[in-house]
């Protein structure tokens, strides 16, 4: 008996929500890291998102990357070249939850090694959610016409991008600077790393059409390449 292969309309669907999961992940962390180590330490911000390794909120920190990082590997787009993007993006946020940022005191030798392959990851994984917004999510169905609604998701993957990358670059602006710079006192790296990694997120909803979804039913213009149907003999 042939299997039956399940209507395009249900894999649309099913891929819409991986991407809103981790649009919503990616949104929710760096306020999930917060007033969690308010509530379980008292108040005051960590120096970089990576901070919150060596809090209380250790456990939310890796999961929330690795949960990332799961979804990221399941994720499939017009060519090869989308599933590779989402391979490295997992293997890249693994690495940042399984690497801890250097503590900020008294760090061994071994806590720097480790730190620096930490920053490495990070600003890989950074890089790689801007390829994906700006390259990737801004692909059409070449066989349909964009609507007036993909055009204006292309207009916040463009932002979101290089947003993340601008990010990314002031991050290693601040790297150069002396440690004792009085603009550190303010957690700058926290806050950018906040905003590229909550930006991310709005790039992922949108992309699950969460946020400018296309008026009618589905499959919306980003086409989705679906798994061949299997067939067996009863």
């Amino acid at each position: 008996m042939l299997q039956q292969p399940r209507p395009e309309g249900t894999l649309v669907r099913s891929y819409l929500g991986l991407r809103k999961a981790i649009g919503i992940i990616g949104m929710a962390l760096p306020f999930v890291l917060v007033l969690g180590k308010i509530a379980l330490e008292g108040p005051g911000l960590q120096s970089s998102m990576s901070g919150y390794y060596h809090t209380g909120m250790r456990d939310v920190f890796v999961g929330s990357l690795c949960a990332i990082g799961v979804f990221l590997i399941s994720y499939r787009g017009y060519e090869r070249t989308d599933e590779l993007a989402g391979d490295l993006a997992c293997i890249l946020a693994v690495g940042v939850a399984l690497l801890p940022t250097t503590p900020d005191h008294d760090p061994t030798a071994r806590d720097q090694v480790v730190g620096s392959l930490h920053t490495a990851f990070s600003a890989l994984f950074f890089l790689t959610l801007a390829f994906f917004s700006l390259v990737l999510f801004r692909k059409t169905d070449p066989t349909r016409t964009p609507t007036r609604r993909k055009l204006q998701r292309n207009v916040v993957y463009t932002v979101c991008g290089y947003t993340m990358l601008i990010c990314v670059a002031l991050i290693a602006l601040l790297a150069l600077l002396p440690g004792e710079t009085p603009l550190k006192s303010l957690a700058p790296v926290f806050w950018l790393e906040s905003i590229a990694v909550v930006v991310f997120g709005v790039s992922w909803l949108t992309k699950g059409e969460a946020i400018l979804r296309d008026d009618g039913t589905y499959p919306s213009t980003e086409r989705i390449r679906a798994p061949e149907p299997v067939s067996s003999s009863a």
